[in-house]
């Protein structure tokens, strides 16, 4: 991330210049005086340690005298340096120059208490310029030590292949071999490797090492990792703080060394007016109840990255299997301990596919660890094409219909809106697929395929889980064009907040007359079971339970209605009116600031009604009538060649969003909305990259540091300031003695 210079008419930026960048100093009174020579009056309100965190001056700014190297990696300042070349006349010369940072206009009163504070500084400097003398004759020469500059250099270049390990996705440590084994690691052997290529900074640290002592140790790998995972973390954030509002978004629990972990992503808006989402760190998932989840996500994001969560206006979780329950608990305290932190659906998983993995039933939850398995099972060579074998052999009827099918079945079939139709569409050829994979009658197939092919056949050869696709597929089809809709353009999800009340409806519809549906739907999984050759049967643990209670026989028809028709349909309309409160409804409608939504709804959009939710982050909610009033008027008078921005990305680059201040916040308070999907133009996103780094991994070798910065390689890095913070933290002298008692 560049840090960009806060002096009045300076663009400079650390990005495109070699000049060092300071920060404004934490010592309140020394602060002052640098706001004061910058003269900004906006900086005047924020506090010294407000400054200190996200505003710097470049060394242009200061006296060559006040800026010397104490190393010859860092160029710092004197204890005692103060800002003072200014350019404060060249947006005169140009009136038409917008002018961001504003210079303060100084009054008599002001140029007399500013002449009177530097009479009394210039005093002070001269008394403590004979003491500095003293002790420092020449500043500017680098202070380190021929061995500490070594060892910096080999600190250095162990970063440096830390970082290419996380980049390349290698592991620590090669497949079935032990950590602990250092002979084996893969950091250890790209070290030689780097040593035989001409490191010189390595060759001699490995030349000085004992014979008997170890060249690095596991507690040092853990040391670097933890130096280069937070340094790279501590850049995200610093985006995170600036831009002030976010959203969380967790993933599928993660587990290592058989502790579950919850990947933790933020949602926000950069100063460049991007919605960006990040991957920040893995959450200990624990056995504890919901509450103590919450502390520990707020200690995370408090107490340890220094954000507010009365800034979150968001959160989303991905969750599946038993976790799904207690991730839906955790949302709701959050909520209730912060009403503006929205629980919605996150824009990466399918509404459909959501709402069925958020229904508690034991059946459902079977048939969506199913859905998932089948979908790993048809990453496997060869197992594709012994699905669309088997579905030509069923449709060698309707060929039409087979050729559709096996094209609907190529691309990640099992994570799209119409997965339960796709389901029951090819569930009988499924299973002659899985029945062919289990015979591997020309040896074609692993003994660990076959074996998952046995366990999806059985699953799928049992009558309730015929009768819970079935149920699924025709429930879910009331919501799937909702959740299309949600996932498309803002438009689109525009359209989704005002067509909930029918979707609702809808399903309030079929819960008023269940008897009439779940008799077709039964009927309709008792042709797709004597399609397959299952036979019509009621859950052995079921039976088993009724017959120790003396309870007279129960029937198929109206078990398959009271334990899974009815509590599916009530349960998805639960969940939907859950996800989607009157809240959250007035969030999403807050998108008709889009102009093209204005234009779509012919400019007779009513925002105000909607605005009370984000008063509290509006720069003038007083004006804020008036204000949209004019963004309506701006962009329904527009030339006949202007075209209207369709999304929330589109309309904050318009250079002029910021003469609508709170128009300006509304978006970006919107965007980084969980709902609404990335428009960034990134291929992929940080889920995704995460998810291919533990795809393309055995479990044993995963590892959360190298995750975190294997998903973060486009994160900027200074490798001095790894080297700054790892000597701080760890002096050589310790390390040294560890590696002793390591040897002994």
């Amino acid at each position: 991330m560049p840090n960009f210079c806060a002096a009045p008419n300076c663009t400079r930026k650390s990005t495109q210049s070699d000049l060092a960048f300071f920060r404004f100093p934490r010592d309140p009174e020394r602060c002052r005086i640098w706001v004061e020579n910058c003269r900004r009056a906006d900086l005047e309100a924020k506090t010294s340690d407000q400054l200190n965190k996200h505003y710097r001056l470049c060394a242009k700014h200061f006296d060559p005298a006040m800026v010397c190297k104490t190393s010859p990696y860092r160029t710092v300042l004197k204890d005692t340096a103060i800002p003072t070349i200014f350019d404060l006349t060249s947006h005169l010369r140009n009136p038409h120059t917008r002018h961001r940072k504003r210079i303060k206009e100084l009054t008599e009163e002001d140029i007399k208490k500013i002449k009177e504070r530097r009479l009394a500084s210039s005093t002070a400097q001269l008394v403590s310029k004979k003491d500095e003398d003293c002790t420092n004759t020449n500043e500017d020469e680098p202070q380190l030590s021929t061995e500490e500059k070594e060892y910096r250099d080999h600190l250095k270049s162990l970063f440096e292949t830390l970082l290419m390990l996380a980049k390349q996705g290698i592991p620590l440590v090669a497949d079935r071999v032990s950590e602990a084994d250092c002979k084996s690691n893969n950091f250890q052997n790209l070290l030689d490797y780097c040593m035989n290529a001409g490191d010189e900074a390595l060759r001699k640290r490995f030349e000085a090492t004992a014979v008997n002592t170890e060249y690095l140790s596991a507690t040092q790998q853990s040391q670097l990792l933890d130096v280069c995972e937070n340094t790279v973390r501590e850049e995200m954030l610093m985006e995170v703080r600036e831009s002030r509002f976010f959203s969380l978004v967790t993933g599928d629990l993660v587990e290592f060394a058989n502790e579950k972990h919850l990947p933790l992503f933020l949602r926000f808006v950069n100063q460049q007016n991007i919605l960006r989402e990040e991957f920040l760190d893995f959450i200990p998932f624990g056995d504890g109840d919901e509450s103590a989840l919450v502390e520990r996500l707020e200690a995370q994001l408090t107490e340890r990255w220094g954000l507010s969560m009365e800034d979150c206006r968001g959160q989303a979780h991905k969750a599946t299997g038993s976790s799904t329950t207690k991730m839906k608990a955790v949302a709701v305290l959050l909520m209730e301990k912060y009403p503006l932190a929205l629980h919605m659906p996150c824009s990466h998983m399918v509404l459909n596919i959501h709402l069925a993995n958020n229904l508690p039933f034991p059946n459902v939850q079977v048939v969506m660890e199913t859905l998932r398995r089948i979908g790993a099972f048809f990453k496997i060579p060869l197992t594709q094409a012994e699905l669309e074998k088997a579905i030509s052999i069923h449709y060698q009827k309707n060929e039409e219909r087979g050729t559709a099918l096996k094209q609907a079945c190529r691309s990640g079939w099992t994570e799209q809106h119409n997965v339960f139709d796709v389901l029951l569409d090819i569930l009988p050829a499924l299973l002659v697929c899985m029945d062919n994979v289990r015979d591997n009658v020309d040896g074609h197939f692993a003994s660990s395929t076959t074996a998952n092919a046995y366990l999806i056949a059985e699953i799928l050869a049992d009558f309730e889980v015929i009768v819970t696709i079935v149920i699924l597929k025709n429930v879910l089809t009331f919501t799937r064009a909702f959740g299309k809709n949600l996932q498309g353009e803002t438009l689109d999800v525009f359209s989704a907040a005002n067509s909930l009340t029918a979707v609702l409806h809808s399903l309030h519809e079929v819960n008023d007359n269940i008897d009439v549906y779940h008799e077709f739907w039964y009927e309709e999984a008792m042709s797709m079971a004597a399609m397959m050759e299952i036979p019509v049967s009621i859950p052995r643990l079921f039976l088993r339970k009724q017959r120790a209670a003396e309870v007279a026989e129960v029937h198929a028809e109206p078990y398959f209605k009271e334990y899974v028709t009815i509590p599916v349909i009530r349960g998805i309309m639960q969940e939907v009116e859950d996800m989607f409160s009157d809240t959250n409804l007035k969030a999403l409608k807050c998108l008709s600031l889009v102009p093209a939504v204005m234009g779509q709804m012919k400019f007779n959009t009513t925002e105000e009604n909607y605005a009370d939710i984000y008063r509290s982050d509006l720069p003038n909610p007083d004006t804020l009538p008036a204000e949209l009033h004019c963004w309506r008027i701006k962009w329904k008078h527009r030339g006949k060649e202007v075209r209207l921005p369709t999304t929330i990305h589109e309309t904050l680059q318009l250079p002029d969003v910021k003469f609508f201040p709170n128009v300006n916040s509304f978006l970006k308070v919107l965007s980084t909305l969980p709902v609404l999907k990335p428009e960034d133009g990134k291929s992929d996103t940080a889920s995704e990259r995460l998810q291919a780094y533990l795809d393309n991994m055995h479990a044993q070798q995963w590892n959360k540091s190298l995750a975190m910065l294997h998903v973060n390689t486009h994160v900027k890095h200074d490798l001095d300031v790894m080297v700054d913070k790892y000597c701080r933290l760890y002096p050589e002298d310790d390390a040294e003695t560890e590696a002793d008692e390591t040897a002994e």
